[in-house]
This record gives C-alpha cells, structure tokens and sequence, in this order.
C-alpha cells in the first residue's frame, strides 16, 4: 500500500549533470547547506540500514535527521515505515499522521498516512486523506494514490468509488499490482469471473506472487471450475 515516503529528487552532492570543479567552498561557508546534506545522509543511512534489516541503527539515522530538522516530513515517514517494519503498528500510524500535518499539500505524504488508516482498519477514513492527496492533479504520487484509494475504497463498500480510482489508476500506471489485485477483486464482488482472472493474470505478471494474490488467483479459479 504504500508509498516511498522520501522523496526521490533529493540527490547527494551537485545537480545530475554539473561538472564541479574544484572544492566546494559554498557548503563550508554556508552552515544551513552543510545541515541539509547532512540531513540527507542521515536518511540515507536510516534507508539502508532498514535495508539491511538493522532496525535499531536505521532508527537512530532517522532521530539524528529529525533533530537537525523538526519541519520536514521524511524523518518522521522514515521513522514510521522503521515502526511498521518492526510490528509498531501504532507508533508508525502517529508518525504517519504527524508527518501529514508537517506536509499537508504533499501528495505522497498524505497518501502514506491513509494507506496506514485504511491497512489498520480504518478504510473509510482513509479516503479522506486520498482526497487531500489527489487534489495535487500533477503529483508524481497520483498514480499511487488513486490505486490506495481504490483498494481501500473497496475496503469500505464503496464500490463504485473503487473502480473509477483503480482504473484511473490503470490508465497512468498499467503494471500498479496493487490496482491490478483489487481490480481483480472487484471483478469477483461483480461476479465477473473471467475478467478478474485477466487482472490477477496482469498482477502476477506485473510482481512477484504473494499469499493474497494466490488465494484470489485459487478463488476465481474455483469459480471458473478449472
């Protein structure tokens, strides 16, 4: 469900492409800029860390980025997607959210703390959220957003919801597994069978098979009578 909560335009160093020459006397003399590479490090470290199943150390990168800054939203995402990973399911939920009301315009954002509320139970309020986020009609997360919300929408009953977003979805991300997945469950809600085994056909090819796509893949099969 989620998305990639730090964003991917931050880069380490100059601009993709400048040719430096030289030291870089701007960033010793300018101890604002030497706080924000740092702080970008630190979440650097803090992901590979959580890459490297070494939660304790990616916990102390992500505290260490948020003491330098206390405003930006990707430590306290950083630090939730750490919570969730270890089974904190609480304690990521409130960093979700505080992350949300440090960035309440960005899309990704805001699409993570729904994503959390509609995987803990919560799926009609998580569409609010997906609304905040989806009011951003150029967000790069629009995509993503428009699959959580229809995944979850479909959570909440509210059907017809959920296949306007998921197939908006299609349309911009055609391999998003998880439009494809929920696409293919409401197929079956539908009873329209021989559709939703060509969406969990599109999912399984889109991503490596996991038990929820399995046991519906088994479902619209029984269904079929194969």
């Amino acid at each position: 469900l989620l998305v990639v909560g730090c964003r991917r335009d931050i880069r380490i160093g100059g601009i993709k492409g400048e040719e430096k020459v030289g030291p870089d006397y701007s960033l010793r003399d300018d101890p604002k800029a030497r706080a924000r590479m740092q702080y970008r490090e630190y979440l650097r470290l803090a992901g590979d860390r959580v890459g490297k199943n070494d939660l304790v150390e990616a916990m102390k990168f992500a505290r260490s980025a948020e003491k330098l800054d206390s405003r930006s939203p990707d430590a306290f995402t950083m630090q939730a997607g750490i919570e969730g990973t270890g089974g904190n399911a609480a304690a990521a939920g409130t960093l979700y959210r505080k992350a949300a009301e440090l960035a309440p315009q960005r899309a990704d954002v805001l699409s993570n703390y729904g994503a959390w509320l509609c995987g803990n139970g919560h799926p009609a309020e998580s569409l609010v959220w997906f609304d905040r986020a989806l009011a951003d009609p150029q967000s790069n997360a629009r995509a993503a957003s428009l699959a959580n919300a229809g995944g979850c929408a479909l959570d909440a009953g509210q059907n017809e919801r959920a296949e306007q977003n998921l197939r908006e979805a299609l349309d911009l991300a055609p391999d998003n597994a998880y439009a494809l997945e929920s696409m293919a469950r409401n197929e079956v809600l539908h009873g329209r069978y021989f559709e939703a085994r060509a969406f969990y056909q599109r999912r399984l090819a889109a991503a490596p098979a996991t038990v929820s796509v399995l046991q519906l893949a088994i479902q619209i099969e029984e269904r079929l009578g194969d």
